[in-house]
């Protein structure tokens, strides 16, 4: 059998970078699973993109399909055959069904039962014959975030399909789609390449690509691009800030990518560097520049789809661009300082929040007695002055013209204009604070205020959003409380606080009058969030289990607990501990009364006793453990039942034929179980 390879190019219109992610995967699976389902071996599957296509190699693809055989069971052999062995209209109807005569029909075993089976021998197709249609399969099946339609209305994709190139070696393969037929014609690079380049085959492909500027390896065209922004860096002797995602949009930007640099007047520097930053990023997709010692330098890296004869002219129409984009900021920065905080935080009484939940205003009053509750609590009165008026300007840049324009910066901006009005430091840095963390791995708060506001901000959120209904759902969460509860506990953690969220959450709910219901509601709501992140915080599912039966409202105390246990994990006595506390539970379980008080009278082996005297001194301490949450004195207490337990069922047998000795030994269990609920269900750890 020979095979030869396949080419499979969609070429179109400039698709948007974010979308090539996706698609590229997609386009891999879809390729594997339609060869599968044909049954055609290959050796091994490419997919490349630029911004005008997509490039679908598969090597080595045999040029017929794999014979194939189709086994369908029936109905059972003595429903299918009479006594004297001859067909029933049951086996007819099956051969008649499956297309085969009465008499192929064999007999097979199947979980213990013989049925009739029919096979059917499918003689595998050339390749070319069935191409046409695994193409057409995998061109209809990509989908977009957004697709749109040209020529055909019920034709989509995510930009219009302008020329399909499919070869199969040197054979061209008949595929249509939005009225495009294909051929093997190829189109080079918009501004460097040909129009029209005709190839006969993939190896002249891919030479006609280089030679027309157009490099369809993403990872090539990354490499590019990194060797571009070394040589630039050589050049300033400074550091590129190169931002993963937007490295990876430049990727997906340019089919050939040109690397160069520029800069702009050092008067901008003055505005904010974030603001900076986002400017050069989110516009016109520019790395920033920082000097060794990592101060942001006049500088841009830029990523060009044309390799002009003169880079000059490049460089310069960039420049003239971001200098507009510059200027822009620089008059919003300005004009943002003519007005006071205080005046822009009364602004936001003409902010709506929710239409059902009144302005942003009434959230930062609700927001600030949230925080204020906290500092008492946490009895951190010290602070009580930074929180409040942090608290008052939390929101105030909201309403600026720089966040208007650029909403990523706010917190940033808050955190700048209160530097320049003079406001205490500790009170800026909360302004930014409040946000921390942003995303998953993200810093957390560095002092008390912003980490206060930033919780009482989510579990007003939180408490707001369920009182009007609109709480998240298996597919939506338009209001992100997944990422507020989750915030709340990484702040704990990081901090840490001691907070009882319990107590939180009901003094947020509070202020909506809220019933206890919904309030409980929000707490199962954060207990499973809390749940999944101490799993992804490597702790095992049991120890997750057990730890939130004791202290679920505690975040801080939670993830304590669950270190001492994983810590202790493997040692003997904790091995030890959780077998026994299995049968403990398997044994009352089992027992067919329910044990009453222990009769000391009744106690008669030594290791009995000693088990009875040791839950004695130990019950005491393992709850005082608990109530001071010192999870290494629990430990400890633990550590020295476990021996005495395991010591008691290798002597004693609690099932024993004289029923007042067995029911005073289920007693013992039943106390034994007591202890172990005083921390939470053992037996989960088996």
């Amino acid at each position: 059998m020979s095979a030869k390879d396949l080419l499979f190019e969609i070429g179109t219109e400039e698709i948007p970078a974010r979308f090539m992610p996706k698609a590229l995967a997609d386009l891999s699976s879809y390729a594997e699973d339609e060869l599968a389902a044909a049954h055609i071996g290959y050796s091994g599957i490419i997919v490349e993109c630029t911004p005008r296509r997509f490039v679908l190699t598969v090597t080595d693809l045999a040029d017929s399909q794999k014979d194939s055989v189709e086994v369908s069971k029936g109905p059972l052999k003595a429903q299918a055959f009479d006594a004297e062995g001859r067909p029933t209209r049951a086996a007819e109807g099956f051969a008649r069904s499956r297309g085969v005569d009465v008499s192929d029909l064999k007999v097979q075993e199947i979980n213990g039962a013989e049925y009739v089976v029919a096979e059917k021998k499918e003689i595998g197709q050339s390749t070319k014959i069935v191409l046409p249609d695994i193409l057409d399969k995998i061109l209809k099946k990509l989908s977009f975030q957004k697709s749109m339609y040209w020529a055909d209305p019920t034709v989509r994709f995510a930009r219009p399909v302008r020329w399909i190139v499919a070869l199969y070696g040197e054979s061209v393969i008949n595929v249509e789609f939005g009225k495009v037929k294909s051929g093997n014609c190829t189109r080079g690079h918009r501004f460097m390449g040909s129009g029209l380049i005709e190839v006969k085959t993939l190896s002249e492909y891919k030479k006609a690509m280089k030679d027309n500027f157009v490099i369809t390896d993403p990872e090539e065209r990354k490499s590019m691009i990194l060797d571009g922004i070394a040589e630039v860096e050589k050049e300033l002797g400074a550091r590129v800030e190169v931002d993963p995602a937007l490295l990876e949009e430049n990727v997906h930007l340019n089919e050939y990518p040109v690397v160069f640099y520029g800069s702009f007047d050092k008067d901008f520097l003055e505005i904010p560097e974030e603001v900076l930053v986002l400017s050069m990023a989110k516009n016109q997709r520019y790395f920033p520049v920082r000097s060794k010692d990592g101060k942001l330098m006049a500088n841009f890296v830029g990523v060009s789809n044309n390799k002009a004869k003169d880079m000059k002219v490049v460089r310069e129409g960039n420049e003239r661009v971001l200098r507009a984009r510059l200027y822009d900021a620089a008059f919003f920065w300005k004009e943002d300082l003519q007005k006071s905080l205080d005046d822009l935080a009364n602004e936001l009484k003409s902010v709506t929040y929710q239409e059902q939940l009144g302005s942003v205003y009434d959230k930062v009053q609700r927001t600030k007695a949230l925080a204020l509750w906290l500092t008492d609590e946490l009895s951190l009165t010290g602070k009580r002055n930074v929180v409040e008026r942090a608290a008052v300007l939390a929101k105030a840049d909201l309403v600026t013209s720089m966040v208007y324009e650029f909403a990523d910066v706010q917190g940033v901006m808050g955190r700048e204009y209160a530097k320049k009005a003079g406001e205490a430091e500790e009170v800026a840095i909360a302004l930014y604070e409040q946000y921390l963390p942003r995303f998953a791995g993200d810093n957390i708060p560095s002092g008390p205020a912003g980490a206060l506001i930033g919780l009482a901000d989510r579990a007003d959120t939180l408490a707001a959003i369920y009182k009007i209904g609109l709480e998240p759902t298996s597919s939506q969460d338009p209001y992100g409380l997944r990422r507020a509860a989750r915030c709340i506990n990484e702040i704990i953690w990081g901090m840490p606080l001691d907070i009882d969220l319990k107590k939180l959450l009901e003094k947020s709910a509070s202020a909506f009058g809220m019933d206890s219901d919904t309030t409980e509601k929000i707490m199962l709501f954060v207990r499973q969030r809390l749940q999944v992140q101490l799993r992804e915080k490597g702790f095992r599912h049991e120890v997750v289990e057990l730890v939130l039966q004791t202290i679920s409202n505690r975040p801080l105390q939670a993830f304590r607990m669950a270190e001492t246990l994983e810590k202790r994990s493997d040692e003997v006595w904790f091995t030890d501990l959780i077998t026994a506390a299995v049968r403990v539970k398997n044994l009352l379980n089992k027992a067919e009364i329910t044990p009453a008080e222990v009769d000391l009278s009744k106690l008669v082996e030594t290791s009995e006793k000693q088990l009875y005297e040791k839950l004695l001194v130990l019950e005491e301490d393992a709850r005082v453990s608990v109530d001071k949450f010192d999870w290494e004195k629990l430990a400890s207490v633990l550590a020295e039942l476990a021996p005495v337990i395991a010591q008691f069922f290798n002597d004693v047998l609690v099932m024993d034929k004289d029923v007042d000795l067995r029911n005073n030994r289920l007693a013992l269990l039943k106390k034994c179980q007591d202890f172990f609920l005083l921390v939470g269900d053992f037996s989960l750890l088996k």
